[in-house]
């Protein structure tokens, strides 16, 4: 089982990076924000993978950090998330978030991530409700949703719940009213 990486970034697209180690390149698929931090310029990357066994293929999937790749693994014990599922559900936000989320019961949080259904969020929920308060990492319980109405407004307006949620992440807490940071927000995805 290979279960951890260092090497150097030679490649990548947008949804893999090829590292090279020990002279073998190994395909890690990475999560949108993980790639951004991945540099080819020769740095080193560290990553905690886990090796998905199919009939066909091998897949690696990579994490720059344990907690991502601890909730990674819960998701894809859940019958019907598949491990492209449960990147895309770890891509949207910090695992800390996403268990606070789940520890809550929030289904509306859930549901905003692409591939995720009312149905597999509400799974997702009754399997790992109980499975959240044993992760290795601190779960953020406070409202992880405190942007869920800005989100929609920004969805509604044409932008990916992505880009959304990474403009109302830089607007400062202190703004709190929800059509300030919807303001805000536009000023940020419009540059």
């Amino acid at each position: 089982m290979i279960s951890y990486l260092e090497g150097t970034a030679i490649a990548k697209n947008e949804k893999s990076a090829i590292i090279l180690v020990n002279g073998v390149g190994y395909k890690v698929f990475f999560s949108v924000g993980d790639l951004n931090t991945i540099a080819l310029t020769g740095g080193t990357v560290k990553a905690f993978t886990h090796l998905q066994v199919r009939e066909d293929a091998l897949e690696l999937y990579g994490f720059l950090n344990r907690s991502a790749l601890e909730l990674f693994e819960l998701f894809i014990t859940i019958s019907g998330i598949g491990p492209k599922v449960a990147m895309a559900i770890v891509s949207t936000e910090s695992p800390s978030v996403l268990a606070g989320a789940i520890a809550r019961e929030d289904v509306k949080f859930l549901t905003k991530v692409s591939g995720v259904g009312l149905k597999s969020a509400q799974k997702i929920v009754l399997e790992l409700h109980e499975k959240i308060a044993k992760v290795s990492f601190a779960v953020h319980d406070a409202g992880a949703s405190v942007d869920a109405d800005a989100i929609d407004a920004l969805v509604a307006l044409g932008w990916n719940v992505r880009d959304a949620r990474e403009a109302l992440k830089n607007i400062p807490k202190e703004i709190d009213r929800t059509d300030l940071r919807i303001r805000e927000a536009l000023k940020k995805l419009g540059k």
